[in-house]
C-alpha cells in the first residue's frame, strides 16, 4: 500500500478523515462523491485511496479534519497526535461519542494551537453513513459552524445546533443512545413474552407497526432479530461504552438511572459471551429459542444426554464396592449444592428428573 507524502502546506479544499470504521468509511465515500479531495488515516492500515502515514500528515495536507475514532482515549490520543501540526487555518470536527469532559479536553488541545474545533456527534449507523443521511448534533462558535456546514452536509440529512458550549452535544448524543439501547432491550423481552405465549413473533412486529411506541430503530431491528441477523451496524462494544458513560454521568449527578444500568448489564453480558463486535440487537439472542435441531441431530443429542445422565445418577458396581458409606453420604450432601450454585452460570446444565424429590428424601432420612 502506497502512502502519500505530506505536502508543504494544507489546502482549503482537502478534507482529512481519521478513523475508518463503519461510519468513517461511509463518510469518506460521500465526501468523494460530492467532489471533495479526501485523505485518510486509520490506526490499522487500509488499502484505500489517499491513505497517509499519521494524523500529523493529515494535518499537513488538509485544512479540515474529521475524527471518527471509537472512544475517549482514542479521541484524546488523536488530538495529541494532531497538535504539533495544527495552526489557525485548521478546523477539527470531532464526531466520537464520548464523555462531555473528554470532548472538552480534546477541544482544549486543538484550541491551544489556535485551531478551531467543532463538536459534532451523530445519530445513524451503517446504512445512514453510506447513504449520506446521518444527523449531526453540533456545538461550536458561529464562524466554525458556518465553515463546517458544507462538510457536514456531504454526509447528513440534518444538522441540529445544540449550543455554543463544547460538551453539550455529547450529552445529547449519550441521552439519545440511552433511549435506543433501552428500546431494543425492551423489545427483546417483549419478544420473549410473545414466544412464551405460543404466538408467532411476526404478529408482534405487525402489531408494533401501528403502535405509538414503535420507532425507526425497532422497525429496522425487529426483522433482523427474528432472522438472527446480527451483522454490526452499531456494535455491542460501542453501545456498552455509551451506556457506561451515561451511568457515570448519572452517578456524578446523583441520578438513579435504573433502566440504563439494566441495558448496560445486558450488553456487558454479550461482551462476556464473545459478541462484542456484533450488532447491539444481539441482546435479544438470550431470550429467543433457537430453531429446533433436525431429527438426526436431536437423536444424537438425546443419546449423549442419556450417557451423561446415566453416569451422574447411577454409580457403577465397582465404584460402589470401593466407596465407604461415609464417603457416599458426603457426596450426596455436597453434590446438590455445587449443582445448584452452577446451574445459572451454564445454560446447558440440566437437573435429572426427580432430583429434588430424591434430595429431600435423602436429607430427611439421613440414608443413601
Amino acid at each position: 500500500m502506497e502512502r502519500l507524502k505530506p505536502m508543504s502546506h494544507a489546502t482549503r479544499k482537502n478534507i482529512g478523515v481519521i478513523g475508518l470504521g463503519i461510519i468513517g468509511r461511509g463518510v469518506a465515500g460521500n465526501l468523494r462523491r460530492k467532489g471533495f479531495p479526501v485523505y485518510v488515516w486509520n490506526r490499522s492500515p487500509r488499502s484505500v485511496p489517499n491513505f497517509v502515514g499519521s494524523p500529523g500528515e493529515v494535518a499537513e495536507i488538509c485544512n479540515y479534519i474529521q475524527i471518527f475514532v471509537s472512544d475517549d482515549d482514542a479521541l484524546l490520543q488523536t488530538a495529541q497526535q494532531l497538535s504539533p501540526k495544527l495552526a489557525p487555518h485548521h478546523l477539527v470536527l470531532a464526531h466520537s461519542t464520548v464523555a462531555p469532559d473528554s470532548m472538552r479536553a480534546a477541544a482544549e488541545i486543538v484550541e491551544r494551537r489556535k485551531a478551531r474545533f467543532v463538536e459534532a456527534p451523530f445519530t445513524g449507523s451503517k446504512i445512514a453513513a453510506e447513504k449520506g443521511e446521518l444527523v449531526y448534533y453540533v456545538c461550536g462558535n458561529d464562524t466554525a459552524l458556518r465553515d463546517a456546514r458544507p462538510i457536514l452536509e456531504a454526509s447528513s440529512k440534518e444538522i441540529i445546533g445544540i449550543g455554543p458550549t463544547i460538551g453539550q452535544a455529547s450529552a445529547i448524543k449519550i441521552a439519545t443512545n440511552m433511549i435506543t439501547a433501552a428500546s431494543v432491550q425492551a423489545a427483546a423481552e417483549a419478544l420473549a413474552l410473545v414466544q412464551a405465549s405460543g404466538l408467532p413473533l411476526e404478529k408482534f412486529i405487525e402489531a408494533m407497526g401501528s403502535n405509538a411506541s414503535n420507532s425507526a430503530t425497532l422497525a429496522m431491528k425487529l426483522p433482523k432479530i427474528l432472522s438472527r441477523d446480527f451483522e454490526p451496524h452499531f456494535s455491542v462494544k460501542h453501545m456498552l461504552k455509551d451506556m457506561q458513560i451515561a451511568n457515570q454521568i448519572g452517578l456524578s449527578n446523583y441520578l438513579d438511572l435504573g433502566v440504563t444500568a439494566a441495558a448496560r448489564d445486558q450488553l456487558l453480558e454479550q461482551v462476556h459471551w464473545g459478541h462484542g463486535d456484533k450488532d447491539y440487537s444481539v441482546v435479544a439472542r438470550k431470550y429467543l429459542h433457537e430453531p429446533a435441531p433436525v431429527a438426526g441431530e436431536e437423536l444424537q443429542l438425546d443419546e449423549q444426554e442419556e450417557q451423561v445422565g446415566g453416569g451422574e445418577s447411577i454409580a457403577s458396581s465397582a465404584e460402589m464396592k470401593t466407596q465407604s458409606q461415609q464417603d457416599a453420604r458426603a457426596e450426596v450432601s455436597a453434590a446438590p449444592l455445587i449443582d445448584l450454585a452452577n446451574s445459572g452460570a451454564n445454560e446447558t446444565t440440566r437437573l435429572r428428573p426427580g432430583f429434588f424429590k430424591q434430595l429431600l428424601s435423602r436429607l430427611s432420612s439421613g440414608k443413601e
